[in-house]
């Protein structure tokens, strides 16, 4: 399916929780959120559901993001239920690994193909700092367990401050290349003040060519991260809140003062 700049969109992105279990700087404050309540969180089912009417017009690669998606409850069983649904070629998974070494097998064997994995440095106590919990050990033993039950492609995203020879990237880049992963590089993004770069190592952030959209942990589907625009699939319905963001997406991300990275996704 096509929008009105004529990109081709076929990714979805899917917040299934604004829940995380640590608080990095550059995304949640120290004393955490007011969460969504329960009640307002998308079902598996409503998940399931919009994600095959997206399939039906266009979409065929899905990532689940947060939040931390592996403290949704019944994250595996939601992971075979997408990929069941005949015309998903990719279906992958975004997250910072402090519960994968639990998680990684049962993913594998659910139908998950990719990893994205968060790691900003490979000091304890820069990783301390950052994310104001103590796990890097977690994340470090989550991404071994992944390499060993199989999964083939797994992405490190190292965020940064400017540039990937930053003392912190350079070591990340360097612990990849050990392990045979790839490295990308975040530079710090602001959605109040429209601040995003493009991605090194990705695609993300190169608007010409953007085929995402997303859908929000509370069920509003976004054209754009860095936009207020959102269309309830529970008040608009799957297809036309589908339709409605395909009709406004912006041709360039501006600014967003309604979303945040914990409820959206990055």
């Amino acid at each position: 399916m096509k929008d009105n700049y004529n990109r081709n969109i076929s990714y979805l992105r899917i917040s299934v929780t604004d829940r995380c279990n640590l608080r990095c700087t550059y995304c949640m404050p120290a004393e955490g959120i007011d969460l969504i309540k329960h009640s307002q969180l998308l079902t598996f089912e409503e998940i399931v559901d919009f994600t095959r009417t997206a399939v039906s017009m266009g979409i065929n690669k899905v990532r689940l993001t947060g939040g931390e998606p592996l403290v949704r409850h019944g994250i595996v069983d939601l992971v075979k239920m997408l990929w069941n649904i005949e015309g998903i070629k990719d279906l992958s998974l975004t997250t910072n690994a402090v519960l994968l070494k639990e998680y990684a097998l049962p993913l594998k064997e659910a139908g998950l193909q990719r990893l994205n994995i968060s790691l900003d440095t490979l000091d304890k106590e820069r990783f301390a700092k950052i994310a104001r919990r103590d796990k890097l050990d977690d994340v470090l033993a989550g991404i071994d367990e992944a390499i060993k039950v199989g999964f083939k492609q797994i992405k490190l995203n190292c965020v940064i401050e400017k540039n990937k020879n930053e003392h912190d990237a350079v070591a990340v880049a360097n612990y990849a290349k050990e392990k045979g992963l790839q490295a990308r590089y975040i530079r710090t993004m602001n959605l109040e003040k429209g601040e995003f770069w493009i991605v090194d190592g990705g695609d993300g952030g190169n608007c010409s060519i953007c085929n995402r959209i997303r859908l929000s942990s509370c069920g509003k589907v976004l054209p754009c991260l860095f936009s207020d625009l959102g269309y309830s699939i529970r008040e608009y319905g799957n297809k036309e809140a589908i339709l409605q963001t395909l009709e406004h997406k912006p041709k360039k991300g501006s600014i967003s003062k309604n979303n945040e990275f914990y409820t959206v996704g990055g």
